[in-house]
């Protein structure tokens, strides 16, 4: 044990917080407190005991006030997609308590938030990570940083950013051959994979590339008020839109979905007529402050174009790189790798806080 150990209040313990045990407690760096009290081996055990299943989580006064009681540094490990403890970060930062999150929900609300959320990091002398934001493990928000960082001119960002949107249209519209799979099949599909919400609306509407596309363009230096303030193309058909998010609600729209698969094959057909494929993308121009998420035409030997299953890619387009942009690719969602994410931006936190 450090002779400084560092103290971990983690909140969630799902689908990331599960994988990101045995990679912490692998890590070289796990014997530097931060298990303190609790070893890895111990986690599967405490987490099913029937009283902490049974105990709701603490107010965030209250687990700010207790981390903050620590003999040491403390981090906030937040594994959920709460926006109400998300608005809690300041309450922790402030009191120097270090935040590492892939909750996407604080850092896409109100531009508001943003700012203080950093400025209470700043006033707190803590540490604000968030990498698995945007991409789970991939190297995005790293990348933008450095870029900016190091003076570069960020011009234009554009990707594919949500692997269950790769993963439908690189099955429903693949570069290299021809498909003739119904839009609505595809997407049963991908649900019954496990690529969709359990709601798949959450994911066709298009706000989650919108909060991703927030949380870029913020820091790309680009005061976006909130995601719905730029344009978002849903492939939610407005005769489906209203079903209620009830269980039922959601058999009715998989069962109606395939009355409007002739509407997605026009779009795919008129892709084809031009030599072209289409992909659901999200851009950013910095110059001309425009944002935007929807459907695009790609040339189908565009980097775009090949992806493969349910990969993300993100180009970033600068003044240093010129014409060929810096490109992060590779698997963009699931606990593995997102928990990869959060571990590693915890692992930068502590060796800061050391």
């Amino acid at each position: 044990m450090s002779a400084n150990p560092i103290y971990l209040g983690v909140v969630g313990v799902g689908g990331v917080a599960r994988p990101s045990r045995p990679l912490l407690a692998d890590s070289p760096r796990s014997g530097t407190g931060l298990f303190a009290g609790d070893p890895p081996g111990d986690w599967a055990t405490a987490s099913a005991t029937p009283s902490l299943n049974k105990t709701g989580a603490l107010p965030a006064e209250e687990m700010a006030t207790y981390l903050a009681s620590a003999p040491g540094r403390a981090i906030l490990v937040d594994n959920t997609s709460d926006i109400n403890l998300a608005r809690s970060y300041p309450t922790f930062l402030k009191k120097g308590i270090s935040v590492v999150t892939p909750n996407k929900k604080g850092f896409s609300d109100d531009l508001s938030l943003w700012k203080e959320i950093f400025s209470s990091a700043a006033q707190g002398k803590a540490l604000v990570y968030h990498e698995s934001t945007v991409g789970a493990g991939l190297p995005v928000l790293s990348t933008l940083k450095d870029l900016v960082a190091t003076g570069d001119k960020v011009t234009r960002i554009e990707g594919v950013f949500s692997g269950t949107l790769s993963f439908l249209f690189n099955t429903f519209a693949p570069a290299s051959g021809s498909s003739n799979a119904q839009w609505s099949a595809v997407v049963t599909q991908a649900k019954e994979l496990g690529y969709t919400e359990p709601d798949p609306r959450d994911d066709l509407n298009g706000m989650d590339v919108a909060r991703k596309l927030t949380i870029l363009a913020r820091l790309a230096g680009l005061e976006v008020s909130r995601p719905d303030s730029f344009p978002i193309e849903s492939l939610i058909p407005a005769e489906l839109a209203s079903l209620p998010s009830s269980a039922d609600g959601i058999s009715q729209f998989m069962t109606r979905l395939p009355e409007f698969d002739a509407q997605m094959a026009n779009i795919k057909d008129a892709a084809e007529k031009e030599g072209k494929v289409v992909r659901y993308v999200g851009s950013i121009d910095v110059a001309s402050k425009a944002v935007k998420v929807g459907l695009q035409y790609f040339d189908k030997d565009s980097a775009i174009a090949g992806l493969k299953g349910s990969d993300n890619i993100i180009s970033f387009y600068t003044k240093r790189y010129g014409a060929n942009p810096v490109i992060v690719q590779g698997a963009g969602a699931g606990g593995e790798v997102t928990a990869m994410g959060v571990s590693t931006d915890l692992l930068k936190v502590m060796e800061r806080l050391h």
